[in-house]
């Protein structure tokens, strides 16, 4: 590590949306196996380490923008450097965090946020962490966090620690996204799936585009969890009704997407809700 940091480093936790959910079992830990694609999306928080901290303590998270729930002492950003602290002796830090993601939306932006944590925790003070090593102490953390240490599309399995990169045809494509204001806690929504093992695992999309997903890459919350929030396929429906090509619901909700052959304009979200949260760019990070 090196001896004397002082400066600052900055960071971008983006989103991730999910194409195709199988909840395949539960395990007697308590998890759920999963199967899914996950592609990460520029939908992006904020995140900047400072040192030497300013506050004096040993880690101190100053959160801005969207409210997040909770003490920021179990925030994943301060669980991250309490992780490496087991391992290294890391000096006190200040974090800045700017939430732009929705919480609670199934886009992974908690996660995302511990993860690039660390990555930037390991680049700051020169710890000389593996990415192997790396997606260990992000499974550490949650189930979703392993993913974006690497971030790219990948196919995500066991209860999200396996990690298999694909590649899949988005050069050119557009996204748009509506959150609608719902949350939807994960363990209410893994009660209203019923888990399937025996259907085909989702190993065979490389190379596929959006072209190809319509009516077969399925999320097995969107249903249960669109009939208890009709409002999740109000928001769905605006997308169709743009001329989204494929669409769907991301994780366990309630955060949808569509995507679009061309550059989505602003006017595509005119009309909808003032508690609606959405966002639009390119497929591609």
């Amino acid at each position: 590590m090196a001896d004397s940091v002082s400066a600052s480093r900055l960071a971008f936790p983006n989103a991730k949306i999910n194409l195709g959910l199988h909840v395949i079992q539960r395990r007697p830990d308590g998890y759920h196996e999963i199967d899914s694609l996950f592609i990460p999306v520029p939908w992006c928080d904020t995140l900047e380490v400072t040192t030497p901290a300013p506050s004096g303590s040993n880690v101190k998270l100053h959160l801005h923008g969207h409210q997040v729930a909770g003490n920021t002492r179990d925030n994943l950003v301060c669980r991250a450097h309490a992780l490496l602290q087991k391992e290294r002796n890391l000096p006190p830090v200040d974090f800045h965090l700017i939430k732009a993601i929705p919480t609670g939306a199934g886009l992974g932006g908690g996660s995302a946020d511990g993860s690039f944590a660390l990555n930037l925790l390991n680049a700051h003070f020169e710890l000389g962490l593996s990415v192997v090593e790396l997606e260990g102490l992000a499974a550490q953390l949650g189930s979703d966090c392993p993913f974006f240490i690497r971030n790219v599309p990948a196919r995500v399995t066991g209860r999200g620690e396996h990690i298999s990169p694909i590649d899949l045809d988005l050069q050119g494509w557009h996204i748009a996204m509506i959150h609608p204001g719902i949350h939807v806690p994960t363990a209410q929504a893994f009660q209203w799936v019923t888990p399937q093992s025996n259907r085909p695992g989702l190993n065979e999309w490389s190379g596929s585009s959006p072209l190809d997903w319509t009516g077969q890459l399925k999320n097995d919350f969107s249903d249960p969890v669109k009939s208890n929030h009709p409002e999740i396929q109000n928001a769905l429906d605006h997308l169709h009704a743009a001329g989204a090509v494929y669409s769907e619901m991301s994780g366990s909700g309630s955060a949808v997407y569509g995507f679009f052959r061309e550059e989505v304009k602003p006017d595509l979200f005119l009309g909808c809700p003032s508690h609606w949260h959405t966002w639009s760019g390119p497929a591609v990070i």
